[in-house]
């Protein structure tokens, strides 16, 4: 009998002990980014008595006994943890459950994490996205087209420091040519080359001699010409509305040798008493721009961003996603490993698949530690160590006055 309270009460400390760990090891990592919290779960230990002869029937049989208590350990996975804005534009905070950043140490051994809070390291001329631990995190590298590459790799913050202007191609005007009172009008235009910051042209409409509500217009651009196929002669009805051309193709040669072609959009024009109406003009292309940052968008594509507003694609995170995340296989508490039981991998975003809704950037996701439940823990874990060491020491009582009594 007392070997038998000596069984339960030694493995019910040592399971005791184990919460206790358990519960240490979360309130430590109560604010450490990604961090998922484990609890203790308890079993019977159950034991079967050599089989005896029952004097009464003859036959033999045998006797399961309960022998104690086993612990093990869940970590909570698919719990998530709040969502906190950092500002920092490397952290991204995953808002959903069956969804994992991909990370790989170096050594070609893969891992799994919801740990969001990432920077860079310098590694053999390339500069790296790493997490804390130096892990390079994975993605599929951009291929300049708007497209990604397939395969899946470390991440590579790889940019110009200086992006090139962006010649125009489109441009679009509104305005009113007085129909009385002047003979010719004059509206510039901010028309951006491919080794130019932007010059102006100036569009100019002068009356057709001899013919009503007609213009003939012509180009002057500083810094090279501008030309068009024909002679451009636009016409006005009686009322002021433009019947043609309402779209001019024109051909821009610069000074450099350079060129591009402009599609110059006037069906907006009108031709009104006076100067009624305002004038608005609009074009695409940008003049260059420095590099001045990096960051990561709703998307999870890192981008890299230029003075002149325009921005480059460098990469695209990847997040993998499980038939039974419960069941990866705990490294710490915020980076897993793979194992059989985990099922099929598919990618929640992978080169080709978007999910807007999943990350959210500058941001983290916060331990998913509940601190008032884990001191709760704490208490009954104290509690229950001190009884099962109560029954220990009458064990030990107990077993004391039989060999005494043997004496």
């Amino acid at each position: 009998m007392a070997l038998s309270i000596f069984s339960a009460s030694v493995s019910g400390i040592n399971a005791q002990s184990n919460a206790m760990s358990t519960v240490s090891e979360n309130i430590a990592n109560m604010r450490t980014v990604g961090y998922k919290s484990s609890d203790t779960l308890f079993q019977t230990m159950l034991g079967t008595q050599p089989a005896t002869k029952n004097n009464a029937s003859g036959l033999a049989s045998s006797r399961t006994d309960i022998q104690g208590v086993s612990s093990y350990v869940r970590h909570n996975i698919l719990q998530q943890g709040t969502v906190t804005s950092t500002g920092n534009n490397f952290d991204v905070a995953i808002n959903g459950e069956n969804a994992f950043f991909v990370l790989d140490n170096g050594y070609g051994d893969i891992y799994y994490s919801r740990a969001g809070e990432f920077g860079t390291r310098a590694e053999n001329g390339q500069l790296y996205m790493v997490n804390a631990s130096g892990y390079k995190l994975q993605g599929f590298m951009a291929n300049g087209d708007g497209t990604f590459a397939g395969n899946l790799s470390d991440i590579t913050i790889t940019y110009p420091e200086r992006m090139p202007s962006v010649p125009t191609s489109e441009a679009e005007i509104t305005a009113n040519v007085p129909a009385d009172g002047v003979e010719t009008s004059t509206y510039g235009i901010t028309i951006y080359g491919p080794n130019n910051d932007g010059r102006t042209m100036n569009m100019i409409f002068s009356k057709a001699e001899g013919k009503l509500n007609t213009w003939n217009v012509s180009f002057a651009l500083d810094g090279g010409t501008a030309a068009t196929a024909q002679p451009i002669e636009v016409k006005f009805d009686d009322k002021g509305t433009i019947l043609t051309p309402k779209n001019i193709n024109i051909n821009i040669a610069w000074e450099d040798g350079s060129t591009n072609n402009v599609a110059l959009d006037i069906s907006n024009m009108t031709q009104y008493a006076g100067s009624a109406g305002e004038t608005h003009i609009s074009q695409d292309g940008a003049p260059s721009g420095d590099f001045r940052g990096s960051y990561i968008d709703r998307d999870g594509i890192v981008k890299a961003e230029y003075g002149n507003g325009k921005v480059l694609d460098i990469a695209k995170i990847a997040l993998m996603g499980f038939t039974a995340p419960e069941n990866l296989t705990p490294i710490n508490g915020t980076m897993f490993e793979y194992n059989s039981d985990v099922g099929e991998s598919q990618y929640v975003m992978g080169p080709t698949t978007n999910n807007t809704n999943i990350l959210v950037p500058q941001s983290v996701e916060a331990s998913n530690v509940n601190v008032e439940e884990e001191f709760s823990e704490m208490i009954m874990v104290q509690r229950a160590y001190s009884l099962n060491s109560s029954a220990f020491t009458a064990a030990n009582e107990m077993t004391s006055v039989v060999i005494d009594l043997k004496e």
